[in-house]
């Protein structure tokens, strides 16, 4: 048997990332992959990273951890730039490192957001300013002519796990440290898990690939409290209801 977990988009939540390294580390697995945007955000970038740097994991880049270290810094977004100004020369240079894209084995393809575009979404399409699952038509699209038995994706921080075409799984683990938010791109829209919880997946292969979606309790009143400290009143909220403020 063999067990991975995947993670995705923990965004400086120093608090829930722990919190699902204790939950992963009690399941025994063989691997664990870290899908990106790591660190973006006003909770704690700098201690986040530190963590990440320490582990002997897969690791990509997202779109935020692009962002902020090729984009100039006077066009950082509020996330962006609060993460810039907390991470010291060594941590931008191992985000800054990061492949986009990476294949454990050649089974398991992991990217961010599609596998050729760390801002599309690969499973969700929005409608009436929400995002709602893709068709398979658009999900084929997006895969280009990648194709793998398992396919890892993050980037709209909800956790699915969609057979698109047989022999190709695709799966989002969710977001660890972020669950609700509001983008303007392509088209306005929020994103809502419903639940402040801190997500993530288990893959097991056993002859055949089954996948655990998990949700993990952590302090989140700590995380909102956090974030409003730091003048971010939309993350407090979206911290501690996994909605975002109407």
């Amino acid at each position: 048997m063999k067990t991975i977990a995947a993670l995705s988009d923990i965004h400086g939540n120093i608090l829930a990332l722990q919190a699902v390294v204790a939950d992963l580390t009690k399941r025994r697995v063989d691997a664990v992959v870290n899908l990106g945007d790591h660190v973006s955000g006003p909770l704690w970038p700098g201690e986040t990273i530190q963590f990440l740097m320490k582990q002997a994991w897969t690791q990509i880049s997202g779109n935020h951890d692009r962002q902020l270290v090729k984009n100039d810094p006077r066009k950082h977004g509020l996330s962006d730039a609060y993460a810039f100004k907390s991470l010291h020369a060594e941590e931008k240079k191992w985000l800054e490192q990061l492949p986009p894209t990476a294949a454990l084995d050649k089974e398991v393809f992991l990217f961010h957001g599609t596998p050729s575009n760390d801002t599309e979404y690969m499973l969700e399409t929005i409608s009436h300013g929400r995002a709602v699952l893709a068709s398979k038509d658009e999900i084929s699209k997006r895969l280009g002519s990648s194709r793998s038995r398992i396919m890892l994706c993050g980037h709209t921080h909800i956790q699915r796990a969609v057979e698109a075409e047989e022999g190709v799984l695709i799966v989002n683990p969710g977001s660890v440290g972020l669950p609700a938010y509001k983008d303007e791109l392509p088209d306005p829209h929020v994103i809502e898990s419903g639940s402040p919880h801190a997500r993530y997946a288990i893959l097991r292969f056993d002859k055949l690939w089954s996948v655990e979606l998990i949700a993990v309790q952590y302090d989140w009143e700590q995380a909102a409290t956090r974030a409003a400290h730091n003048g971010r009143q939309d993350w407090a909220f979206a911290l501690k209801t996994g909605f975002v403020a109407q």
